[in-house]
């Protein structure tokens, strides 16, 4: 990974890029979804994107009304659907630039198959999934992606799946681009958006964010400074370029880009499919067969 991150934020102003008559926000206070939107208006303001060009789709969840409050054409759809209805859009308006924010239960427990099949299509398009490990709008169920032992609403008891790696899997299904990155390095996860937007195929973004009042308080886990810490201490050191032990817990956690291929984006391949299907094939028949 590049560690060197971008960090200034000249002319940039993330009240330019959002509908400010819909503030104030409905976010709880310290949740981290906040801290991704800005990284997500940052590097669109530093790739100069305009958002008149701009498509975001969104699902149901915290993470699914997050599309409400950008100055741009925002699609609020149905829950596990965001993929599905961005994959229509990019196809009927190549010329847009198509955004999907999803959270880990939208995107990984009914929209599991809609990404696994975005990935295998590689259509031009970034998915941003925001990872918080719980169903925070829906009242606090165990989500695809909530750590062992957690406890959540559906777990009493402690939560004894395991987690879903979501990048493995979109890897695996063949998208162009995936990457991950915590909102504790909001100039990294910056950089690493603009990385993604930038690739031409189906770029998978997982953001790791923190749920401060319905995942952190029944897991005591303190306050949104002492879980943005957490983070930093479930990272590698060599995540970010230093070799250090402490305060670092090593991990198999893996930041930055994890998977990047060339594999021809949708478009491209399906029409030399299409003008391979045109041309005149030798069948051996006569001129009336």
């Amino acid at each position: 990974m590049n560690v060197t991150s971008h960090i200034s934020a000249e002319g940039f102003d993330v009240r330019d890029y959002l509908r400010l008559d819909l503030f104030p926000h409905f976010l709880c206070p310290g949740c981290g979804h906040g801290m991704a939107l800005r990284a997500l208006m940052w590097a669109l303001h530093e790739r100069g994107t305009s958002m008149d060009r701009l498509a975001v789709v969104c699902g149901i969840g915290c993470s699914g009304r997050l599309g409400a409050y950008i100055d741009a054409n925002t699609f609020h759809v149905t829950h596990g659907r965001p993929l599905a209805f961005a994959t229509g859009l990019a196809l009927a308006r190549p010329d847009l630039e198509v955004v999907v924010i999803t959270g880990d239960g939208d995107c990984l427990a009914i929209g599991g198959n809609h990404l696994i099949h975005a990935c295998r299509r590689n259509l031009n398009m970034t998915c941003l999934m925001l990872n918080n490990e719980v169903y925070g709008m829906t009242g606090g169920q165990v989500s695809p992606t909530t750590a062992e032992f957690r406890f959540t609403t559906t777990t009493p008891q402690g939560n004894h799946e395991p987690g879903f790696d979501a990048c493995k899997l979109a890897e695996a299904a063949g998208a162009g681009f995936v990457g991950r990155e915590a909102t504790l390095q909001v100039p990294t996860l910056k950089d690493l958006i603009v990385e993604a937007l930038d690739h031409d195929g189906f770029s998978f973004v997982e953001v790791i964010s923190d749920c401060t009042e319905i995942y952190g308080r029944k897991n005591a886990l303190g306050n949104s400074p002492e879980m943005i810490l957490s983070q930093k201490a479930g990272m590698r050191p060599d995540s970010y370029g230093n070799k250090v032990d402490e305060p670092f817990r090593p991990n198999p956690f893996r930041t930055g880009v994890l998977a990047r291929t060339d594999r021809p984006e949708y478009r491209v391949h399906n029409i030399g499919h299409r003008e391979n299907l045109s041309e005149p094939r030798s069948r051996g028949l006569d001129d009336n067969g």
